[in-house]
């Protein structure tokens, strides 16, 4: 393997990291402003201009505060989960597309760590992994406050993974491709997947809240009822850790929306542009999608109202579910006809 290619991937892991955790710590002051503009209020407006440093005094409040391990506490477990949770978080940014390839000192770099050809198959697989991080870090805490967030989260995820898996499924058989690469290829210009599945799109970002923990399904975390849930006994950065991969978690999930129904970085009149033109537009139009779903997220917290458990595994088993098999088995039959196997 030449030494310029392991470079060159490490670059480019080290710029998507940077940028994940950039986009994580600011999603914190933006949702602050937008709760703000929803409720009439001014928000984060005095560590600098506009309050636009708020995240970092946040970084450096995090890191300043007291580490505390509760006595009775499994201490390796408690430091190994919000550790997990981080790691599982950030990981499925590898294999996503970021843009169109760029023409740089005579080299074609592609914007994408690296191409599985089964790559959605790969998210999912890191995504259920997530469940550890949390479950372990409710469980370590010996708290039943933590314990009872660990456990709702854990069926929690686990039953909204299946619509959301199915939903997955419904596109693959549609681009009849598990690589990344080939569901965006098939949405060129502005044919994208939202217009022949739009069930499908509201399934999967339904999921797409529960599975980020967000409101309102924000169960595991209830401060109304577990105090802060699974992870009530963390404090310093540890708690950081589990706040910045529900963030991050946000930031790629946007980007997994608008690969599999808005064509990622694909958008209209991409044909009227080549190299290294075309592939900085793709960049900007794939963020603008991205940042558009995130404030999706924003929205949708600060409007509506956090369910109960029994409606939120009621919607996951008797509605997201069903619903997303019948639209499975009616794209499969719609898919047959038009090729004629009927």
């Amino acid at each position: 393997m030449e030494l310029s290619f392991i470079i060159e991937k490490f670059l480019l892991v080290f710029i998507i990291f940077i940028i994940s955790l950039g986009v994580a710590a600011y999603a914190t002051y933006f949702e602050r402003k937008v709760a703000a503009w929803f409720q009439d209020r001014i928000g984060p407006d005095r560590a600098g201009p506009f309050g636009l440093l708020q995240p970092i005094a946040d970084g450096v409040k995090m890191f300043m505060k007291e580490d505390f391990i509760p006595k009775h506490a499994d201490k390796w477990l408690f430091i190994l989960g919000p550790g997990i949770t981080m790691f599982v978080a950030l990981i499925p940014s590898v294999v996503i597309p970021w843009g169109p390839p760029l023409e740089l000192f005579g080299k074609t770099i592609a914007l994408q760590v690296t191409d599985f050809d089964y790559g959605i198959l790969f998210i999912f697989g890191v995504i259920s992994v997530g469940v550890y991080g949390i479950m372990i870090g409710g469980w370590a805490s010996n708290n039943k406050y933590s314990l009872f967030g660990a456990v709702r989260a854990s069926s929690q995820m686990i039953s909204y993974e299946l619509a959301m898996g199915i939903s997955a499924i419904t596109i693959i058989m549609m681009t009849g491709s598990l690589s990344l690469n080939d569901i965006i290829a098939k949405q060129h210009g502005m044919n994208w997947n939202i217009f022949y599945q739009p069930v499908c799109f509201l399934v999967f970002f339904t999921c797409a809240l529960a599975e980020t923990n967000r409101a309102p399904f924000d169960l595991p975390e209830c401060e109304s009822e577990l105090i802060g849930g699974y992870h009530t006994e963390y404090s310093s950065m540890k708690l950081g850790l589990y706040m910045f991969s529900e963030y991050v978690a946000m930031f790629i999930s946007s980007a997994l929306i608008a690969i599999l129904f808005f064509g990622g970085f694909n958008f209209p009149g991409m044909d009227y542009f080549s190299g290294n033109t075309l592939a900085i537009l793709g960049i900007l139009v794939f963020f603008t999608k991205i940042f558009f779903f995130i404030f999706l997220f924003f929205w949708i917290r600060w409007t509506l109202p956090r369910f109960r458990f029994d409606q939120l595994m009621h919607l996951g088993w008797k509605a997201l579910i069903p619903i997303s098999i019948i639209n499975m088995l009616i794209t499969g039959f719609a898919i047959a006809l038009y090729q004629g196997w009927f």
